[in-house]
């Protein structure tokens, strides 16, 4: 397997474009929106289009871009600024759907995990979870359930599930309420940081010769007089600016808004119902331990997860059927009463809604049900492809685990459609930007490093203390995020906004929303100045995020 070793330097000058024989080791200034932009008016027709800037155009756009195909990458906004940056954080199998009887997708979700522990060692890690037990009968029911997900997993599995005593239960999980306590279950899966995931996938599919833009929006489809689809029109949401282009496919992978893509394509039924699912952040002294908690079974019938996640603990999560789709999904307040008092079932230490440090809300593509009252927890997570008379291919469903099998299922119909010369699909062994091999010792630990997450371009973006050391003072105190990752983010990570910072490239939005708001003026100082933008610039940002972030409170 050919390791792509990503040059940690800061270069002034623009990286060559080369859209058919791309080279896999590219510098971070590669990564410049006003680069990728140029590309529009200079590239006469696209092999494939893809629409939607989450976790499955992005895998789209890798899996094309990799076979050598002229690959544009178009999202509204920010890269995963919805679905994709709001899960639960866990790279999984999923074990509600073994017990459901969906073992292809539980077998299909525990292959791709392990590729992506594989490809992207510095954003996945193996993660140790416990499920308490506190009837007789548990813990050999979900012992055996456990193994049976380990078995699936094959040589990917992370660890065999192995039975715990009340004495080690307490230990792996300090804590856990432990009256009446039993024994647990210790199993393993994955987590990850989920918009930087989808980050670096924009970032390896721009280093295999993808055009990818943020903020630039499709606004039209064109089609030929046959009414044979083949292009767009697209506008820059920062400029006004807009552009006709060709493309011989086009690719809709806008998630719980693909509807809307294809309503301008043609009348069509809906193909989503959007499930809402809630997390709540504590403080880190409600589960201090390095382990997860699985709560198996809440009252309606669901799994609830607490996981340590960057010095807090991530709270959830619920599924509820909303009418359509919203940018800015809200929180319930019943939802967020379930989550606490769910899991005060279970710790020690109830947590109260004055522990809420954030809470958001992420919609799944849930495929529309059949019937009334179907249950969320029935409908499948599985994807789906559809192609539509004029010749729009649209992906939906899925889960964030799975999001590469997905793509070379979309590259494969995409080349048939488009009649493109066939090439192999080479994802599955691919080392996602920012790799470093494990066990490297220029892989940072991420107990001790805050720039881990960076993997091999950590160096580069700690010599930007070179350039200015003030750099390195703490955006606020008692979070390990400095200056220089805001000013790395504006000149390599097409950051735009200060949302585009707080939200998901340093993720203090998710972890703390007060603590976020505290931030921001140093973050829209920053941006300015890396962005050439003004005092009202900055004023105007500060207004848009003090209100997005009073979204993450309680309602």
């Amino acid at each position: 397997m050919l390791l792509p070793v990503l040059i940690p330097a800061i270069r002034s000058g623009q990286a060559p474009d080369s859209l058919i024989t791309p080279s896999p080791m590219q510098s971070p200034s590669f990564f410049r929106r006003a680069t990728h932009l140029a590309r529009l008016a200079e590239t006469p027709e696209w092999d494939i289009l893809v629409i939607g800037g989450g976790a499955t155009g992005l895998g789209v756009a890798v899996d094309a871009a990799t076979r050598g195909y002229r690959t544009l990458l178009l999202e509204r906004a920010d890269f995963a600024q919805a679905t994709s940056s709001r899960s639960t954080k866990l790279v999984h199998g999923g074990v509600r759907y073994l017990a459901q009887g969906n073992v292809r997708l539980v077998r299909e979700a525990l292959r791709e995990r392990g590729r992506l522990l594989r490809n992207a060692p510095h954003l996945v890690r193996r993660q140790a979870f416990v499920i308490p037990c506190y009837h007789w009968w548990e813990q050999g029911w979900y012992l055996l359930g456990l193994k049976l997900y380990d078995a699936l997993a094959g040589r990917l599995s992370l660890g065999s599930a192995r039975a715990l005593s009340a004495a080690e239960t307490r230990q792996h999980l300090p804590g856990l309420q432990t009256r009446g306590l039993r024994g647990g279950v210790l199993y393993y899966d994955g987590q990850f940081d989920d918009a930087r995931l989808a980050l670096n996938l924009a970032q390896t599919a721009a280093d295999h010769g993808a055009t990818v833009l943020n903020y630039v929006a499709v606004t039209g489809l064109q089609k030929d007089a046959a009414g044979r689809l083949g292009g767009a029109t697209v506008r820059d949401a920062e400029t006004g600016r807009e552009y006709e282009l060709r493309a011989k496919v086009v690719v809709n992978a806008t998630g719980v808004f693909v509807d809307a893509v294809r309503h301008l394509d043609q009348p069509a039924p809906p193909l989503v119902r959007p499930s809402q699912g809630v997390h709540v952040v504590l403080p880190r002294a409600f589960l201090p331990g390095a382990e997860a908690l699985m709560i198996p079974s809440t009252p309606d019938g669901r799994v609830l997860f607490a996981v340590p996640w960057q010095g807090r603990v991530v709270v959830g999560t619920t599924d509820t059927l909303v009418a359509q789709a919203a940018t800015e999904p809200r929180p319930l307040a019943a939802e967020i009463d379930f989550i606490l008092e769910t899991a005060g079932r279970y710790l020690a230490r109830p947590p109260q809604r004055a522990d809420v440090l954030s809470t958001w809300a992420g919609l799944r593509p849930l495929a529309a049900p059949t019937q009334v009252g179907a249950a969320t927890k029935e409908i499948s997570r599985g994807h789906k492809l559809l192609v539509s008379a004029s010749g729009l291919l649209t992906i939906t469903g899925g889960k964030w685990t799975t999001y590469r099998q997905m793509a070379e299922d979309v590259v494969d119909r995409a080349r048939q459609l488009g009649a493109l010369a066939v090439q192999p699909c080479s994802t599955a062994e691919l080392p996602i930007h920012g790799f470093v091999p494990t066990g490297s010792a220029a892989q940072p630990a991420e107990a001790a490093d805050p720039l881990a997450t960076y993997g091999s371009e950590a160096a580069a973006v700690r010599d930007l203390l070179r350039e200015n050391p003030a750099w390195a003072e703490e955006l606020i105190v008692g979070f390990s995020g400095i200056q220089a990752q805001v000013v790395w983010a504006a000149r390599h990570e097409m950051a735009r906004t200060v949302e585009d910072v707080l939200a998901r490239r340093l993720r203090l939005l998710f972890l703390d929303a007060r603590a976020a708001q505290a931030a921001a003026p140093v973050v829209a100082r920053l941006l300015a100045a890396e962005l050439g933008l003004s005092e009202t610039w900055q004023q105007q940002q500060l207004k848009a995020f003090r209100a997005l972030a009073a979204g993450y409170g309680l309602p």
